[in-house]
């Protein structure tokens, strides 16, 4: 498995679950979840499962922060992006989770792929939320924990 994040960079944080697409960690302390992506494509059923069992935590608990790593993706899908910020992201806000960070893969055509796709989306879904959201693109774990 992929193994992008240094263990001192979670050091207050438990794992909560592992599959073959990701790691999830939750540190209760700091209300804040962090999934890392193992995979360079996770099919959109396979990341809706796995995002549902996050949304579990978060409705178990009270969490402020998800951290959503993405470095090792290697391949961009407009539809789970689109189910992602628009229906997860919603029911998330529900429960407390307005500061999302995410950490794109270094490639700059996938930075500009999820603006495009990011546009669409806005532009499709007017009536969307992301004027509550504190959304911010940070290139480190240590960073998306601390900002």
């Amino acid at each position: 498995m992929n193994e992008t994040i240094n263990s001192s960079e979670i050091q207050d944080f438990v794992v909560a679950f592992e599959q073959r697409y990701a790691r999830v960690w939750v540190s209760h302390e700091r209300k804040t979840i962090i999934c890392e992506l193992l995979a360079d494509y996770i099919p959109i059923e396979d990341f809706k499962l796995t995002f549902g069992q996050i949304g579990e935590i978060v409705k178990a608990g009270d969490f402020e922060k998800f951290i959503f790593d993405k470095r090792s993706l290697r391949a961009f899908h407009q539809p789970t992006m689109e189910w992602y910020f628009i229906f997860w992201k919603k029911e998330m806000l529900e429960y407390g989770v307005k500061t999302h960070r995410k950490i794109l893969p270094a490639e700059k055509w996938f930075e500009k792929m999820v603006q495009i796709a990011k546009d669409q989306i806005l532009q499709t879904y007017p009536d969307n939320i992301i004027d509550q959201l504190d959304i911010r693109y940070c290139d480190t774990i240590e960073q998306a924990i601390e900002i």
